[in-house]
């Protein structure tokens, strides 16, 4: 059976994350990263980060993929974790960000684990910050299924394509810079015309602007903060097909090495495109 995920508030005050089944998940208020955070009172600053298992998905090959989240508990604080032993999947580095947005993120990374993986076998993610230690334990329980369909439903996009999948993201490859030099970068996002805009009824009808599909450009590691550049927009479409091709001119104070993330979004499903930028 598959399920949706919510945080739930639980009477004690604590924040729970609970799988709660289809037809149930629309009785349960759903609390985005757009829209309040779902715990009694908003806090600026000074709170910490809780890691998330957002549930898996079985691949092509036979393996499975485990998704994690986060909630950084500040309203507007960006907070930094640096991989080892504040930050840990299973004691190493999985992938996992080290840079967290203010609020609710879901599906950010994934683990990849063997065809083989038990269905008790737990993969965890750790989290240290002020004093505060959370984890989150990832498996294969059939309980914790996702499907595009959950996936949409759990960030707020509700179902009304359900044949929609997630844009195909490009971009460019790793880079090296020195001081005070600025990178330029690029990325491709390619998608179908789903989710189709509440009213449209055909997708010839509204542009690609109003179809939604965009690319952010976000901080996922890095030792300092990382400045954008408005990015530049090109779109195209078809009678099957849009793009949209996005720059930006990213600059560092800090030496170091940086993962900038390109996240397409058609509205309803996300994919990534990471650029490592090594600064000296």
């Amino acid at each position: 059976m598959l399920m949706r995920l919510r945080w739930i508030l639980s009477p004690i005050g604590a924040l729970v994350l609970m799988a709660v089944p289809h037809h149930l998940a629309a009785q349960i208020p759903f609390e985005s990263s757009t829209g309040p955070i779902p715990y009694n009172g908003q806090y600026s600053r000074g709170q910490d980060v809780v890691p998330s298992y957002d549930g898996w998905k079985a691949n092509p090959d036979g393996t499975f993929s485990m998704y994690f989240g986060y909630m950084n508990r500040n309203f507007e604080e960006q907070l930094d974790i640096d991989i080892g032993p504040n930050n840990n999947v299973d004691g190493g580095d999985r992938g996992q960000p080290t840079h967290f947005y203010p609020r609710r993120y879901w599906f950010v990374f994934k683990v990849v684990v063997p065809k083989d993986w038990g269905v008790d076998k737990k993969v965890t993610w750790t989290l240290s910050i002020r004093g505060k230690t959370n984890t989150a334990k990832g498996w294969l329980q059939p309980d914790w299924e996702l499907s595009n369909e959950v996936m949409m439903e759990n960030v707020g996009a509700g179902n009304r394509d359900p044949d929609n999948e997630a844009p195909v993201i490009t971009g460019t490859g790793p880079q090296t810079i020195s001081l005070p030099d600025t990178v330029t970068l690029s990325a491709v996002a390619r998608d179908d015309l789903l989710p189709r805009p509440r009213g449209q009824r055909n997708s010839g009808e509204a542009g690609v602007e109003a179809q939604g599909l965009s690319v952010q450009w976000i901080q996922y590691r890095g030792p300092g903060a990382i400045t954008f550049t408005a990015p530049t927009r090109a779109a195209t479409s078809t009678a099957s097909s849009r793009s949209v091709t996005s720059t930006t001119v990213a600059a560092f104070k800090v030496p170091g090495i940086y993962v900038v993330r390109a996240v397409a979004s058609d509205s309803a499903l996300d994919s990534f495109h990471d650029i490592t930028v090594t600064v000296k």
